[in-house]
């Protein structure tokens, strides 16, 4: 008895002693939308790979974000929270609302660094963070807008899919989309212009809800039967809700396939690839979260020491159509 007593004290002791050398590391924190994304758990996928590769850094990878990517006010109050926390080394935030994200970081003024990662803060507040790492979102949007313009060269009816009204990301790729159709930069909306019409009720926010999404897709072709071009801004309603997505516009088949019909969306996670190899999207234009969840701790690490971060820093695109699915994705 006396034996196993001693055997667990002493399990207790190195338990303790490993929960205290843990704390002695100082976290490079990436808060998120929100942690029911497949898209942020690639993210934190790449910040758990970082821990691994470094067992012996003093700092280590801390992912975190609110439930849901709708709730806006917890993700700004676990900013808040972390930027209190005295273990706090830097932090790389994905804005879910931008302005309020800025307003949380003005008025904690952080002692430590600062970054976006995914989602940036709108171009008035920068100076609030040090850098940006991940996709050139204007650059993303455009790509979506081209590849519907390719198919589409005389224009046509068009919605756009979005997620939070309030997410600088989204509405970058927004922007980028409506300038490759138009051939103008800053039109807020098409009418006309390059011959694309966005049609009314659009655009749509979904909130990052795959499954609104795709209601809201079916309420606007129901509308709209003559509907030319979807361009999906997040890939939600293909990774979110993946059979009613197929099952939408599996009937719609013969059109896309012919060009008659269009859909540009973002991303390449989950059954996306599967769905544009099904020929029911005609073109992917995917971001890499794993790369940006990878290399942040890394990018925490520099500002920290004081060194020369570039601003932005992007992890580039990946392009999937039917004929490229299977080589499409960057290993």
């Amino acid at each position: 008895m006396r034996q196993l007593t001693l055997l667990a004290a002493t399990a207790a002791l190195a338990l303790s002693a490993g929960m205290s050398m843990a704390q002695d590391k100082k976290q490079l924190v990436i808060v998120v939308k929100g942690l029911d994304n497949p898209f942020f758990e690639a993210i934190h996928q790449g910040c758990e790979k970082w821990n691994s590769e470094n067992p012996d850094a003093p700092y280590t990878c801390f992912y975190t974000g609110p439930a849901s990517t709708s709730d806006e006010a917890g993700e700004a109050q676990i900013v808040q929270d972390m930027l209190g926390r005295p273990d706090t080394a830097a932090i790389a935030i994905s804005p879910s609302n931008a302005k309020l994200i800025a307003q949380t970081i003005r008025t904690s003024n952080p002692a430590v660094p600062v970054m976006t990662i995914d989602a940036d803060l709108a171009a008035e507040d920068a100076a609030l963070r040090m850098t940006y790492l991940g996709t050139d979102n204007y650059l993303m949007g455009k790509r979506i807008g081209e590849y519907i313009k390719e198919k589409k060269p005389d224009g046509g009816t068009v919605c756009t899919i979005q997620g939070n009204p309030g997410a600088d990301n989204i509405l970058r790729r927004a922007q980028g989309a409506r300038d490759a159709l138009s051939g103008q930069e800053g039109l807020a909306t098409l009418a006309g212009e390059g011959g694309w019409t966005e049609v009314a009720g659009c655009p749509v926010f979904t909130n990052d809800d795959g499954a609104k999404g795709v209601q809201a897709m079916t309420d606007i072709l129901a509308a709209n039967p003559d509907l030319d071009a979807f361009a999906i801004m997040g890939g939600w309603p293909l990774f979110g809700a993946p059979q009613p997505y197929r099952d939408l516009f599996r009937p719609l088949a013969d059109r896309i396939a012919s060009g008659d019909f269009v859909i540009g969306a973002a991303d390449t996670i989950g059954e996306e690839v599967a769905i544009a190899k099904e020929g029911l999207v005609t073109a992917l234009v995917g971001q890499r979260p794993f790369e940006m969840g990878y290399m942040a701790p890394s990018v925490m690490i520099d500002l920290i020491d004081g060194k020369d971060v570039a601003d932005p820093v992007f992890t580039g695109l990946d392009e999937c159509t039917k004929d490229t699915a299977d080589t499409c994705i960057q290993k």
